[in-house]
């Protein structure tokens, strides 16, 4: 991964409120707009340009974030509408070219993508009804446009969204730790952005009477998302995923609630919490 810079322009002055995002040496720009400034910022010049679209809101009851995924020839009609017809979204975020090379056609393959991603990481609840197909484009335009994708996929996370972002490998200096309870046994690893649990850990299928609700709903969300499923007594992970924190990922893991920097253990036993005290690591509790 080589080094890269990101500029975010506020033009109102204040962190939380529209967002201007440039890459170095990158011809697109994306622009975050919380909704309620929608009105006030739709007259800038962005708004009117052909580009791809994301609609966020926030986890709500242990669940996972929602996402729309759109595109248009001029986002500001399209967000307007969505402004009157779609409720659950406090965020928009979208991507336009600053050069206009980008065109229905290609706009239209973003957006297939993205929905793809979205389906394929699991990481959102997405309100989509069907995933778009890919428009037909000529092998230079594809090259051009996976790699506008690719630009996209770098400055998204940074505002906040990584619903597209799948678990990345461990750093070398991480090792794999365990978890084991009652009908229950994983492996996973610290990641910068949580706990990365690995498919095929087993978690315990009953739940106590004690376990936070917004545990349990988030365990529903995966079974209904098909990251996990039941067999036995067994929570069984069908691929690898990010969990927020390690006391979360721990949670559904054990079916109860859990400090996952105690429960998290390496080979010889030291936890989670000896590790990043010994060895300075980050991460979230």
């Amino acid at each position: 991964m080589k080094a890269y810079s990101i500029r975010i322009f506020l033009p109102d002055g204040v962190p939380d409120g529209l967002r201007i995002i440039e890459k170095s040496n990158w011809t697109g720009l994306g622009v975050v707009c919380p909704r309620p400034l929608l009105n006030n910022a739709k007259s800038r010049d962005e708004f009117s340009k052909t580009g791809v679209y994301i609609l966020s809101g926030p986890a709500e009851s242990g669940g996972l974030p929602t996402v729309y995924i759109g595109e248009a020839e001029s986002i500001r009609p399209r967000l307007e509408s969505h402004a009157s017809n779609k409720d659950f979204w406090t965020s928009v975020t979208f991507f336009v070219s600053k050069d206009d090379n980008l065109n229905k056609a290609h706009v239209q393959y973003l957006e297939s993508r993205l929905v793809g991603l979205a389906k394929e990481t699991k990481r959102s609840t997405l309100e989509n009804a069907t995933e778009p197909s890919l428009p037909s484009l000529s092998e230079a335009d594809r090259a051009d446009v996976e790699g506008f994708l690719d630009e996209m996929l770098l400055c998204l996370p940074i505002v906040g969204l990584t619903v597209f972002e799948k678990p990345s490998a461990p750093p070398i200096e991480n090792v794999q730790l365990k978890l084991a309870g009652p009908d229950a046994t994983a492996t996973g690893y610290e990641s910068a952005d949580g706990f990365v649990v690995l498919a095929g850990s087993k978690g315990r299928l009953k739940e106590t009477k004690s376990f936070h609700n917004y545990v349990s709903r988030l365990r529903e969300t995966l079974s209904e998302q098909g990251v996990v499923y039941a067999e036995g007594k067994h929570l069984i992970l069908k691929q690898d995923y990010e969990f927020s924190s390690p006391s979360t990922a721990a949670a559904v893991i054990l079916g109860r609630n859990a400090n996952g920097r105690i429960e998290w253990k390496d080979p010889k036993g030291l936890t989670l919490k000896e590790l990043q005290e010994g060895k300075s690591l980050t991460g979230n509790t």
